[in-house]
């Protein structure tokens, strides 16, 4: 087989044309997790089943209303996904879509170091706090239930809205996009057995949230000052300040050496070259 046959402008061409729609419906997908957009979503899946099905068995009148609520539903999905649409433009305007670059390293670091200086003030005072960081899955649903604050994150910030007796202590801070989006949200309580029973509702809110969605989330005991994390369902009890900072910034900071290969362009641009390369060849 002729390698130059098959890399022609006209594949090359179509190839892009998938990765494209591929990487647009992937990065749909994840802004839409963990919001109300989901259960919407579902809600057409089950409408096109209806159509498809009512068509096949012969069900015109059926047919004809889910032919309507189709028509229709371009309009009612730009107005029903309007906080969706916006977010979506919004990081396609910051070229967040393809992208992550020093900028956003230089802002997660600066973030890590104020929730450092955070917890290392709230541990050795025992004051109870819940931080949760939206990663991939969207946490809209959770911060609709908060207190707006959109704020820079600072340390001294962190420290005052956890401060026992003032009204934004109760319930979790929310960051997302390295700013505090809300205070006093509240989070879905885990129901799992296997939370030890000495651990409030604190942790089991930040099990919870861990349980629907990827966030990573600080925990700090008003009882004892002990630190826990949890993401992925998985609870990390009694960290030094050296085990959480060496978490967060595994998670949280990316290797900038490897950053132009994990790019959608640089990837598609090195595969077109190096096989257009061998095709001539």
């Amino acid at each position: 087989m002729n390698w130059s046959d098959f890399f022609t402008l006209h594949n090359l061409t179509n190839l892009i044309d998938i990765l494209v729609v591929w990487f647009i419906i992937y990065n749909l997908i994840l802004m839409v997790r963990g919001t109300k957009a989901v259960q919407l979503l579902r809600g057409i899946v089950i409408i096109a089943l209806i159509k498809i099905v009512s068509v096949y068995v012969g069900l015109s009148t059926v047919s004809w209303i889910m032919d309507q609520v189709i028509n229709w539903g371009v309009i009612a999905m730009v107005i029903i996904f309007q906080p969706e649409i916006r977010r979506g433009l919004e990081h396609l305007g910051r070229g967040s879509l393809f992208v992550k670059g020093k900028k956003e390293n230089e802002a997660a670091k600066k973030l890590i170091h104020a929730l450092d200086r955070a917890i290392q003030y709230m541990s050795k005072r025992r004051i109870g706090a819940l931080i949760t960081i939206q990663m991939n899955t969207g946490l809209e649903e959770y911060i609709e239930t908060g207190i707006d604050v959109d704020a820079d994150v600072s340390g001294e910030l962190l420290i005052n809205i956890f401060i026992p007796n003032t009204p934004l202590h109760d319930g979790a801070v929310i960051i997302k996009n390295n700013r505090i989006a809300v205070a006093a949200a509240y989070l879905p309580l885990s129901q799992s057995n296997l939370i030890p029973k000495e651990l409030g509702t604190r942790h089991r809110a930040a099990v919870g949230i861990s349980e629907l969605t990827d966030a990573l989330t600080i925990v700090i005991s008003e009882e004892t000052g002990e630190v826990s994390i949890t993401q992925n369902n998985e609870l990390l009890r009694g960290m030094t300040q050296d085990d959480y900072l060496k978490y967060l910034q595994n998670q949280l900071l990316t290797d900038t050496d490897e950053q132009d290969h994990r790019t959608f362009i640089n990837t598609v641009a090195n595969f077109i070259e190096n096989h257009f390369r061998g095709g001539q060849s």
